[in-house]
Formats: structure tokens, C-alpha cells, sequence
């Protein structure tokens, strides 16, 4: 088999064990367990806060004593583990503990398989600027193929999708050992101060205005980026609750809907040289910060039945406003930094955007949600005119029975019900994104020169 094919199999089993849980996650946490909001952000916190420090420690480990494939392959092998694990959890607290862990080992696998990709096709002789992004592509492919799998098998609610994500790492993590052999390079000094070792001069470019305001907006931004990923999937299901919308195609396939936006970043990385030549590197980033916006609203809007065309173009607006922010975000640091620090300074971008903005991201908004835009309800005339139905509404009354709560003869609950309140969820999160998307135009000053994008290799 050829080196591209090998790769293009690591690339979509990287992404397939992330994709088998991470849109579905909120449905098996709101839906199944009924735990709360807050310790819900705290989940995709892990993330944040895994993207912190792994991937320099891992980048550190495989420069220094451990062949990079066989690193990713030990890693993906543990991540299997605890993925099996976490399908056995029953309490909120040690699902975010083992969570953690399991974040630990797979974050800092997204770059270490781009480090062997690129390492492998250097040993074949192949050129990485031409044949790197088709093996990328299969990533997202991967992402949406484990989410039809999670639909389709009944596994969007329950613990399966874990298992399906672990058997998926499991495979990749056998599979690695077998891929070429990518030795460390033992290019950090051995006489190398820690800041050298740890990558950490690239935050000397905090003294740079322009790079500390790009970096600031870099976290703002991140803030917003996993939110859909978030609460999207649990966002479509919760139409069930409502009679009208009960039987619709988009309540059983929620997942299957919300790939659309998987399918549109594929699309929309082909049209990026496009928007970056055109328009250049600052104008693509207030462009995906204005899709966000689109992204929310639409969402705050859409409904199953005559709303569905926006719960769409939503999922289509989000290769936008995903793709070109991080791929124009990366040229930005690309193309402004020196070339010593020139990967340092790229980790820097992916701590403030996956890291502290995701961290601080996830957290705020599951405070908020539980805050702000969770409403109670204690008889069957308010939740009716919530649900726009009927308080005699028999789906209405079996939503309610089946949270093994009670209905008194007057229509009153025996314990509340609460219920999120999506549509000012999503605007909420369109207005902070329209407020950065401004702040971002008038403060951020970068003057559009073609000759930057020519000059950019990779």
C-alpha cells in the first residue's frame, strides 16, 4: 500500500474517534443523565485545558526519545481505554475527571499526526504542500462517517458511542505502529534554556501590539468555536419536547443534520486561496467571525419543519466560519513572525484559541445556560405554553412522566421541569460574536498585501 493511502487511514480514524461522541455527547449528558449545565462546560473545559500543555509535552518527548508514531500509537491505545471507561461512569464529577484523561491523550494526537504525516512523505519524496490537504480531507470524512454511525445505530443518547469511538482508537492505536518509522530529531539544544525547551519565547510576541491583539481576539474567538459542537445535537433533539415538532425527519437524525457542517468545511477549505487572494488575511478572519454570527442566528430562528432551510444553511455557514478563521489565523502568524519562533508562535495561536478561549468558552456558557436560559416550570399550563400545545397534550403528559415526575389532578408538576430556552441561548451567542466581529474591524489594522500570500509556504 501506498504512503498516501497509509495516511489517508491514520487521518480518518484520527478524526472518526472524535467524531463518534463529540456532537452527541450534550444529548447523552442532557438527555440521558440529566446532569446540569454548568458541569457540562466543564467537559468541553478538558479539552481546553488538555490543549494547554500535551502537545508540547508530547512534542518535547517524541524530539527527544520516542519515535513519533509509536507515541501516537500508545496514546490512541490509553485513549481506547478510557474511552471504554467513561461508558461505566455514573456521576457528573468522575465523568469530567475521566474526561480529562481522556483529552490528555488524544489532543495532543492532532498534532503528532501531522507530524508523521509530514515526516513520511518527506522520507517518500512527496510534496507535502500538494498531497498533505487530500490526506486531511479524509479527517473530516472520518468526522462525519462516525456521526452517520452514532445516528444510525440508535447511539446519539446512549454509551455506545463511546464504545464505538474506543474500538475506533483501539484499531488506529495497532495500526500506528505499523506506519514509517519517524525517529526524534534531537533538535532542541541539549545546553537549551527551559524557555527554549518549551517553546515558550513565541509569548515575547505579547510585546508586539498588533500580534498581542490578534492573540487576544485569537482567545475571544475560541470562545465561540466549540459551543455548536457543544449543544447543537442536544439543541435539534430537545425538539421532541414540543408536539408539533415530535415526529419530525430532524429529531430522529439530528446528528445526520448537524454532519452537514462537517460536508461544508470540506468545501469550504477548497475555496480559501480564493477569499485570501481577493480579499486577504484580515478580511477572511472578519469573515468567519461574521458567519459565527450567522451560525447562531440561524440556529435562534430555525425550527424542524418551516424553519429547517436556516437549521441548514447554518450547518452550511460553519465550514466558514470554522475553517477560515484557523487556516487565515495561521497564515496571520505564518507570515508575521520570525522563523525561529515561527512554530512556537503556531502553538501559541492553537493554546489561545483551543485552549484558554475554549476553556473560558465552555465555562461561561454552561454557567449562563443553567443561569439564564434555563427555565422552570411547575404545571402543565406554563410548560403547554412553552411547548405550544395544549396542558392535555398526550405527548406533552408522556415527556413529563417519562422524567418520572408526577401531574396532580390541577395540572401541578410533583418537582419541576426544566427546560433550556434555545432561542435566546443562540442569540446570546450571535450577539457576542457580532461584538467581537466589530471590535475586531475597528481595532485590528492589517493592510491586504497579495505578495503575502504569494510569499507564504508550508
Amino acid at each position: 500500500m501506498g504512503i498516501k493511502n497509509r495516511l489517508i487511514i491514520m487521518s480518518f480514524l484520527q478524526f472518526f474517534v472524535w467524531g463518534a461522541w463529540l456532537i452527541t455527547i450534550g444529548n447523552y449528558w442532557f438527555g440521558t443523565k440529566n446532569w446540569e449545565g454548568t458541569q457540562f462546560g466543564l467537559v468541553f473545559g478538558t479539552m481546553g485545558i488538555a490543549s494547554l500543555f500535551m502537545p508540547t509535552l508530547t512534542g518535547i518527548i517524541a524530539d527527544r526519545w520516542i519515535n513519533a508514531e509509536k507515541l501516537y500509537g500508545a496514546l490512541h491505545i490509553v485513549y481506547a481505554l478510557v474511552l471504554f471507561g467513561i461508558a461505566q461512569v455514573t456521576t457528573p464529577d468522575n465523568f469530567i475527571y475521566v474526561m480529562f484523561i481522556a483529552m490528555c491523550c488524544y489532543m495532543p494526537t492532532i498534532a503528532l499526526s501531522n507530524s508523521i504525516s509530514y515526516t513520511s512523505l518527506k522520507l517518500n519524496n512527496k510534496n507535502i504542500v500538494k498531497d498533505f490537504p487530500p490526506i486531511r480531507v479524509w479527517g473530516t470524512i472520518g468526522f462525519i462517517v462516525a456521526m452517520w454511525i452514532t445516528n444510525l445505530s440508535g447511539s446519539k443518547s446512549n454509551e455506545y458511542q463511546f464504545y464505538i469511538g474506543g474500538i475506533g482508537a483501539l484499531i488506529l492505536g495497532i495500526y500506528a505502529f505499523t506506519l514509517p518509522k519517524c525517529k526524534p530529531q534531537c533538535l532542541t539544544k541539549e545546553d537549551a534554556s527551559l524557555v527554549e525547551t518549551l517553546g515558550l519565547e513565541a509569548f515575547k510576541l505579547f510585546g508586539n501590539y498588533k500580534m498581542a491583539l490578534f492573540f487576544v481576539f485569537s482567545m475571544f474567538l475560541g470562545g465561540a468555536l466549540q459551543l455548536t459542537n457543544a449543544y447543537g445535537d442536544v439543541f435539534l433533539d430537545e425538539f421532541k419536547h414540543f408536539p408539533k415538532y415530535a415526529d419530525s425527519f430532524v429529531i430522529q437524525y439530528s446528528t445526520i443534520i448537524m454532519s452537514i457542517s462537517q460536508v461544508s468545511e470540506t468545501l469550504f477549505i477548497l475555496a480559501i486561496p480564493f477569499f485570501l487572494k481577493r480579499f486577504g488575511i484580515k478580511q477572511v478572519m472578519l469573515i468567519s467571525m461574521l458567519a459565527w454570527v450567522l451560525r447562531f442566528g440561524l440556529f435562534a430562528f430555525g425550527d424542524p419543519v418551516n424553519g429547517l432551510w436556516m437549521i441548514i444553511m447554518s450547518c452550511i455557514v460553519y465550514g466558514m466560519a470554522f475553517d477560515f478563521f484557523n487556516i487565515s489565523g495561521s497564515l496571520f502568524v505564518e507570515s508575521n513572525t520570525d522563523s525561529k519562533i515561527r512554530s512556537s508562535a503556531q502553538g501559541l495561536f492553537m493554546m489561545m484559541t483551543n485552549g484558554v478561549g475554549a476553556v473560558l468558552g465552555s465555562l461561561t456558557s454552561g454557567w449562563a445556560i443553567d443561569r439564564f436560559f434555563t427555565k422552570s416550570f411547575s404545571n402543565t399550563t406554563e410548560l403547554a405554553g412553552f411547548l405550544e400545545t395544549e396542558p392535555t397534550n398526550s405527548k406533552m403528559l408522556e415527556f413529563v412522566n417519562s422524567h418520572g415526575n408526577t401531574v396532580s389532578a390541577d395540572g401541578v408538576f410533583g418537582s419541576e421541569i426544566l427546560m433550556k430556552d434555545w432561542h435566546n441561548i443562540w442569540l446570546s451567542f450571535a450577539a457576542y460574536a457580532l461584538v467581537i466581529a466589530i471590535a475586531f474591524a475597528i481595532l485590528f489594522k492589517h493592510k491586504h498585501d497579495p505578495k503575502e500570500i504569494e510569499n507564504l509556504s508550508h
